[in-house]
Parts: structure tokens; sequence; C-alpha cells
């Protein structure tokens, strides 16, 4: 058995989802040490995490939101970034951002995310090889979410790649060299110093775009500081981008994986949006989300103590036998499927419906025009305990 769950080799090279079902056999709540820190606790399984995600009475999302956090960056952003507040500053900032990411509103992007992707697809049709990571999977969110920010389209490229440095994504392409901890600050440093030029412009002359949201909001009564708008951008930038880019190639592996599934949602046999949520849980994008109780409770029938860290591993959850029927398989007309990939409860993932139209928008053009998808290359994954990522995923596609 694996002697921590939060060792980044195991997702880059190992087998995690054996791991997790044997823990959710034998110790679906467990204390992991985690050197060189104090360890924390994981919840492997399905009902405990629920405990936690609902139980905001003893657990604080301000002392971070996942393992290995620079405690500085952490105290910086508590109680003004979304992902690090508790109610109630957490409901009158996600208030404050919400319309931008109102089903309506995201809806309305349809087409436009249809514009973005249709020309990826066609292009990648007419070459013998293309990475689906570099030259699809990280091209949609990123457009779209610089499309809600009204990010000049001049500057998107780059923001793609400070926000893969930003969540430790390999630096350089093709080569195995994780961003370490200087490099993810740089990224945030340079995403800050970016999305403050763009801050001083809305005040300047607002529009109808989340940072204008951010810039014209009020909390109690009065306006968000240049701090709690600035965090806000770089966590709206890096969530949007990361999560939906890793489940599109993720997702797009598991369709290779399973060509059954392929004909099946090709031949209308499944529909969309069952599609959809189906590649979702399976594959887990944010491998865990922490907590850190206020005061002693139980979880899972262990106790945690006051002041120590909780572990939710939303991708165990996901295939928790006694909640989903044969987990580990790939079913695109899984029914019901109550998934945790954006969580539950007050802090259910804000960007939850635009991932969801962006994934339904790829997975439509690519059903229309691809008729046959292979691998030809190595599939590189991510060295992380917090993105469940694909560095690199060479395909071809037949029409």
């Amino acid at each position: 058995m694996i002697s921590d769950i939060a060792d980044p080799e195991l997702y880059e090279l190992g087998d995690p989802v054996a791991v997790w079902a044997k823990l959710r056999a034998t110790t679906p709540v467990f204390w992991n040490e985690h050197p060189p820190g104090p360890g924390f606790w994981a919840v492997m399984a399905y009902e405990p995490a629920l405990e936690v995600y609902r139980n905001t009475d003893a657990f604080t999302s301000e002392l971070g939101m996942r393992i290995d956090s620079d405690p500085a960056a952490v105290s910086a952003a508590a109680g003004k970034m979304l992902i690090v507040t508790d109610l109630p500053v957490h409901q009158q900032l996600r208030q404050v951002m919400n319309t931008a990411f109102l089903p309506r509103v995201v809806s309305a992007l349809d087409a436009s995310m249809r514009s973005v992707v249709e020309p990826l697809v066609i292009a990648a049709l007419e070459k013998a090889r293309v990475d689906f990571v570099s030259e699809i999977a990280a091209i949609l969110p990123a457009a779209i979410i610089c499309d809600i920010m009204d990010v000049p389209r001049s500057d998107r490229s780059n923001m793609i790649e400070l926000t893969s440095k930003a969540f430790g994504a390999s630096v350089g392409a093709g080569i195995r060299c994780p961003a370490g901890e200087m490099e993810r600050t740089e990224a945030h440093a340079e995403i800050f110093l970016y999305f403050n030029e763009l801050v001083e412009q809305r005040r300047r002359k607002p529009g109808t775009d989340v940072i204008s949201a951010l810039v014209e909001g009020e909390m109690d009564g009065r306006p968000l500081t240049d701090a709690e708008i600035l965090m806000n951008c770089d966590g709206l930038l890096t969530g949007a981008n990361e999560t939906t880019r890793h489940a599109s190639a993720a997702g797009l592996l598991a369709l290779i994986d399973h060509p059954g599934e392929w004909q099946r949602l090709r031949n209308g046999e499944v529909g969309i949006d069952s599609a959809v949520e189906e590649v979702l849980r399976y594959t887990a994008p944010a491998l865990h989300v922490m907590r850190v109780a206020t005061k002693d409770v139980r979880v899972g029938g262990e106790l945690v103590r006051a002041g120590q860290a909780v572990a939710i591993w939303n991708s165990s959850a996901n295939r928790d036998e006694t909640v989903f029927a044969d987990p580990d398989r790939f079913d695109l007309g899984r029914s019901p499927n109550r998934h945790l990939t954006f969580g539950i409860g007050p802090h259910f993932c804000l960007g939850a419906t635009l991932a969801r139209v962006e994934l339904r928008v790829l997975l439509q053009v690519l059903a229309e025009r691809v008729a046959r998808m292979e691998l030809v290359g190595e599939v590189r994954r991510m060295r992380s305990n917090f993105m469940w990522g694909i560095e690199d995923l060479p395909v071809s596609f037949t029409s």
C-alpha cells in the first residue's frame, strides 16, 4: 500500500484508481503522513466526503483548500479570495461574481464556444498527429473565460501558459520538468500584475464582464478592495482554465480506450448531457479539496481534532462502490450520477455550468466531425497531487 496518498508520483506514473479502491475498502478515512508537513486526514469514500462538505460549522476553508499550499499565500488570500473564504463572506463574494456564470448567460456563449472548437477540430483532421492538450483542450476554456473577463485576444496564449505554470504543469513542451514553487509563485505574480492593469481600465470604463462586476461590486455596503478583486481574478482564470482542460483531455482518452462508448454517443444512443456528467465523474480533474477542522469532530467514525487538515479525495469518492454501480466502468449513459467533481454545498463550483457547456460543445463537435480517434504516441500525465491531468496526449482524428 502506498505510504502517502498525496505523493505526486502516484498520479504521474502509478495506478491511483487501484490504490483508492483498496483504501475505500479498508480505511475510507485515515491519517495520512505527508512529510515534511504535519499530515492530514484523507477522506476516500462518498458519505464521509458529504459530512465534511456540509459541515461548515466545524470546518473552515480559510486555512487553505489544497495540500501543499504556500502558507503565506493562503494567509494573504484568506477571507478575500472566493475559494478560501467562509460564510457569510463567501456568499457575498459569490453573489458579486455570479451574474457572469448564470445558466442563461453561459448558454448564450454556445455559439462562441463552437466558433472556437470547430476550426481546431477541422485543423486536427488535416494533420497526422496533434497534441490534444495544447492544440484543443487548453484553448477552449482559456478563450471562453477570457471572453467572460474581456481579456484581449492578443494576451490569451500568455494567460494559458501562466495558468498552467501556476498549477504546477511542466515548464516547456515535451519535457518532464514540473514547475516548482518558484515558478508557480512567479506565474501568479505575473497574473496579478496583468489583472491590475485590467482593473484600472475597468474603473475608467466599466463593461459587462466579470472584472467590471468585481470593480463595481459591494460587500456589506463597501466596494471590494484591490486585493479582493485581483485575487478573485486570479482564481477565476486558473480555475476555469485548468479544470475543463484536464477533463477534456482525460475524457478524450477515456473515449479512445472505450470505442464502444464513442459509437454510442455518435449514434445518439446516449444523450450529450449524460455523457458530460460521466466524463466529469470519471476524470475528476481536481483530485482533492482540503478543509481544516475548527473544533473536534467525527468524520466517518474517526475523531478529527481541531486544527487538523482534512482532504476530501473527490476522485476516489466518485468511484465509491456503494454509490456508483461498477464505478470503474466508463458508462456515458450512467444514471443516476451524483458525482462530487464540483463539490457540494456552499462551495459548489461557481464555474460548474460553464464547464458543463464547454464539455458539451466539445463533445458535440467531435461527434459531428470525427469518426475515429486513436493514440499515436505516449500519454504523459501531470506530476501533481492536486490536478489529475494530462500534459501530452498525441492523437490522430479520422473523419
